[in-house]
């Protein structure tokens, strides 16, 4: 994967395939710190011990019907080591799964953070049932977006239609714009 927005959206769906209905993700980026931290937490089915041990094999997947390899997370290791992090995987069974990917801001090899905007409104309207909180921190500034406030502001706006999606995109570059 070419950016990390894509790392993203890759965990995000496979937590929204664990059958979580709260999703949180949250990108701080640290340049005095030299660190860069992208966490998802989701209240999925979670994973036992042994799927646990295991989400770091490529060739491990639980949609063996579908696919044969899963490669989402082993890619974001993969991403955070590269650039001189980690990724640490926390998860109880029945309750949900937490990733945080840790890099070297500044790092040579540390890739891209992407579209963000594109990613999180690729999210909130793949999946209208998953209530999403996203929140975006750089430096001293932060913008917080959140499915259940942006729904009040639609009032009675469908989020999938038109004026929906657009007023998801212009919120979400709004409130980019105000951390750089």
């Amino acid at each position: 994967m070419n950016d990390l927005s894509l790392h993203i959206l890759d965990v995000a769906e496979n937590s929204v395939t664990a059958g979580a209905t709260v999703l949180e993700i949250r990108v701080v980026e640290d340049p005095v710190a030299d660190r860069l931290i992208i966490e998802i937490t989701d209240d999925g089915k979670g994973m036992d011990e042994a799927t646990l041990q295991a989400a770091r094999d490529p060739f491990m997947t639980t949609k063996k019907k579908i696919k044969q390899v899963g490669l989402g997370l082993p890619f974001l290791a993969e991403s955070a080591q590269i650039s001189g992090g980690d990724l640490q995987i926390e998860s109880i069974l029945g309750a949900g799964t937490r990733i945080t990917a840790t890099m070297g801001y500044h790092h040579i090899d540390r890739r891209p953070l992407g579209d963000l905007r594109a990613t999180i409104t690729t999210l909130v309207i793949g999946n209208p049932k998953v209530e999403f909180r996203f929140s975006h921190v750089v430096e001293n500034r932060e913008y917080i977006f959140t499915t259940w406030e942006f729904k009040e502001k639609l009032n009675h706006t469908s989020l999938s239609s038109a004026a929906g999606i657009r007023a998801l995109k212009e919120s979400l570059a709004q409130g980019e714009a105000g951390l750089r």
